[in-house]
């Protein structure tokens, strides 16, 4: 899942945008409204988190922008987080587009709980992914193939878990490094190529996720 995280505050987006990375999300974090806005024309974002009270405009301006300008390229969903907790704030924030409301001061970990709840409105999934003999515990960020846990990197997991939330579809590299690599990747060590030979090899034989030449690769839809 790759994440838009506009928060102008330096040492709280360093952790966030951290920690978001170390929970295998891929995540681009944009520190003012115009940051967020060019980032927004140009890259693919499965959520938005956004900090409405920025320094050079306002959230709510930028959230409902989303829906209407056909610049912008909208996120599947939006979550806002802010200082403004009275419930005219949160009444704004909702009608504006957002899909959720969190407010400052929060615990990391109801932010990652939240980004998974919004995960499994979009999908249709609970907390735990399965795809044949494949299962993802999105929570415990754990992975088994049958008995066997899978002993996965944060980039591993992220590309499994993009995998197995297209199952049966064909995935062409540009659409694995728009939702599953982020800007903050270095393409020379990270590529598409390199970790999915890594996660093919732990995931051993029969081998689940083939190459369609020309097109890209497929997780089979049963295994």
């Amino acid at each position: 899942m790759r994440i838009l995280l506009v928060e102008d505050e330096t040492e709280l987006g360093d952790l966030l945008a951290l920690g978001l990375r170390n929970e295998s999300y891929a995540v681009d974090l944009a520190r003012s409204y115009a940051a967020a806005d060019l980032l927004l024309r140009t890259n693919h974002f499965d959520v938005a988190c956004i900090d409405l009270g920025l320094p050079d405009g306002d959230g709510l301006d930028l959230l409902h922008r989303l829906g209407v300008d056909p610049e912008l390229r909208c996120p599947t969903r939006s979550l806002v987080f802010t200082a403004r907790d009275a419930v005219a704030d949160r009444v704004a924030g909702l009608d504006a587009g957002a899909d959720d409301y969190l407010v400052k001061p929060f615990d990391f970990a109801e932010l990652t709980a939240r980004l998974r709840a919004l995960a499994r409105r979009r999908d249709n999934h609970d907390s735990t992914l399965r795809v044949g003999d494949l299962t993802l515990d999105l929570a415990a960020h754990r992975a088994w193939r049958g008995d066997r846990e899978l002993a996965l990197t944060a980039r591993e997991l992220s590309l499994l878990r993009y995998f197995m939330y297209h199952a049966g579809e064909v995935l062409p590299t540009e659409q694995l490094l728009e939702h599953v690599w982020d800007a903050h990747a270095d393409p020379f060590t990270t590529s598409v190529r390199v970790i999915l030979c890594r996660l093919r090899r732990k995931l051993g034989d029969p081998q689940p996720i083939v190459t369609i030449t020309g097109a890209g690769y497929r997780l089979a839809a049963t295994t």
